[in-house]
């Protein structure tokens, strides 16, 4: 085997998600709760990568990524590119951004923030800083940095 070599086997339908700063697998494949979809799922971790020095991968068989995911997987990882693959073919590819407005993926810390509280009301947060990933609540102002976003 060649030094360099790395061997992956292809999926027939699915979801492949590539450029994911290294490290961030596996907190990508929890907050998606990818692991309880009873597909099979391949991580690489620390793979390596002519854009990134490092990078990890997903693959997740027969599951195609929802646009609520999608959003989330921004916020994760924004360098990541989504690939939907279909009869062994990529037959979609999608680049991952931040939206500059985020609804009804994050949840405000703020304890007493309408979002909170109010039956029926959605947490709705706008972009503030796309490089150092900060977002704020467009309810109570609360900004919140990357390391400090719950998920709903």
């Amino acid at each position: 085997m060649s030094g360099n070599l790395l061997k992956v086997q292809p999926i027939r339908n699915g979801t492949v998600i590539d450029h994911i700063e290294a490290g961030r697998g596996r907190k990508i494949l929890d907050i998606l709760e990818l692991g309880n979809s009873g597909t099979t799922i391949s991580l690489l971790i620390n793979v390596q990568s002519k854009k990134q020095k490092r990078k990890d991968i997903i693959k997740v068989e027969d599951r195609e990524l929802d646009e609520n995911e999608i959003e989330k997987l921004a916020l994760l990882s924004p360098s990541a590119r989504v690939n939907i693959i279909r009869n062994y073919a990529v037959a979609d590819k999608k680049i991952v951004d931040i939206p500059e407005f985020i609804s009804d993926v994050v949840q405000c810390p703020n304890e007493n923030c309408i979002c909170n509280n109010e039956r029926g009301a959605t947490s709705n947060f706008s972009l503030v800083d796309n490089k150092s990933i900060q977002i704020q609540c467009t309810y109570c102002g609360r900004k919140i940095d990357e390391e400090n976003i719950n998920f709903l």
